[in-house]
């Protein structure tokens, strides 16, 4: 048997799974559909609604953000000044956000924690903010050309992953054992998979531009083995048993991205099996039966800590959909769902309830704009969307996009 700490799989099982990613390999990421992208968060049917009937305020925003993105890199983690421990620069590192020098010690070793404090040398080591450029920057170009058909949207897109994954002299090692280190304490922790996630987001953009010409079977099979090595190492290292162990929002993340991975690579019963556990293992843990989340609570950002968990929570909803499981819907015996963990949040955001626990940022409302509008088309609430509609400042062109499938979904309720 072939234990993994969230899942257990037969050596059968496991190469069952094996045989059907290498028969995926053959398969044109175009061709699992031919007018509806095979996206694993926003819904591909509702992108194909909008491209036939367009809207001219998305189609702007959306060819505006793309623009942007195409003065964005290449980036690679070859950029980096500073070597991992490993001595191979094509391994990604990171530096622990609130960790400092420890001003008992002559050479400030070991580092300490201060929650909620970002240590600015985290920014000398660019893997994480370059990462996350690029992830940006493929899902606004995979968005533009999917609705305008400008090739050189894909190929910017195509320039961007061949680089930061595939080509031998630039791309990154599919792990991330070197994420978020604390000086003195580490080289790297499972806390340090939170650094990208955004991986589904980026495979999102993949799926946007699985119609062109630019993504030809070499870029197709690259990329496909890529995440197959990375679902590999998220699911047998250290770091990713010790993430999907982890009981705050570090573990629901892990689960919203190893979900979102398995999708991309067509293993829905990886990712049904993921999100059943989810209801225990998230839900009836992380939230109270008034909503709250404590875990988040605790922290020296509770407001926005208790949001971003709750968007991986809501993510991970939209993605284990399309696997056959409704954490929607799911409600735990004490009551606690994440309809629940949205209505605890609600009256602050809106001003109505002064929030009382620490938080060195404040409370920023428009945070809840997006899990709003998710809410109110998974759960026809129309009060959600108004409350979004207010909340909301300078909507992006996802976000117009979200707002429109919940007001389509609203109206053929």
């Amino acid at each position: 048997m072939l234990r993994f700490r969230s899942f257990n799989f037969s050596w059968n099982e496991a190469s069952m799974r094996s045989v059907f990613l290498i028969f995926l390999f053959a398969i044109p990421l175009g061709a699992q559909s031919t007018g509806t992208p095979a996206t694993v968060e926003i819904d591909g049917a509702f992108l194909a609604h909008v491209k036939s009937h367009p809207s001219l305020a998305i189609l702007d925003a959306v060819r505006a953000e793309a623009d942007e993105a195409m003065k964005v890199g290449p980036y690679s983690v070859m950029d980096n000044d500073e070597t991992p421990p490993s001595g191979d620069k094509h391994d990604y590192m990171s530096l622990a956000p609130y960790w400092w020098p420890n001003p008992a010690t002559p050479n400030g070793l070991p580092y300490i924690r201060k929650d909620g404090e970002t240590n600015p040398e985290r920014y000398k080591i660019r893997d994480d903010s370059e990462f996350n450029k690029v992830q940006s920057a493929v899902h606004a170009l995979g968005l533009g050309y999917y609705f305008t058909g400008k090739e050189e949207y894909a190929a910017r897109a195509v320039l961007l992953l061949e680089t930061w994954f595939l080509d031998p002299a630039t791309r990154m090692n599919p792990n991330l054992n070197y994420a978020q280190a604390v000086l003195g304490v580490n080289t790297g922790r499972g806390t340090g998979l939170i650094d990208v996630r955004g991986i589904p987001r980026l495979l999102d953009g993949i799926a946007l531009i699985a119609g062109s010409p630019a993504v030809n079977g070499q870029v197709q099979e690259g990329l496909r083995k890529w995440f197959t090595e990375y679902l590999n190492w998220l699911e047998t290292s250290k770091n990713g048993q010790d993430e999907s162990d982890a009981k705050n929002n570090h573990g629901s993340w892990y689960d919203q991205q190893i979900t979102g991975v398995a999708l991309f690579l067509g293993d829905k019963d990886f990712a049904r099996r993921v999100g059943e556990t989810a209801e225990t293992k998230r839900i009836v843990l992380q939230i109270k039966p008034d909503g709250s989340e404590p875990l988040e609570l605790a922290r020296t950002k509770s407001f926005s800590y208790s949001v971003f968990n709750l968007t991986a929570l809501e993510w991970l909803a939209v993605e284990e959909r399309s696997a056959g499981v409704d954490l929607w819907s799911y409600r735990a015996e004490n009551g606690a769902s994440i309809s629940t963990a949205l209505d605890y949040l609600l009256p602050y955001a809106k001003g109505e309830k002064r929030w009382t626990y620490q938080a060195l940022n404040g409370v920023e409302g428009d945070s809840l704009t997006e899990l709003l509008l998710l809410a109110a088309m998974n759960y026809h609430n129309p009060e959600y969307l108004r409350d979004a509609e207010k909340l909301e400042k300078k909507p992006d062109a996802e976000t117009q996009l979200l707002r429109a499938e919940a007001e389509a979904a609203l109206a053929t309720k």
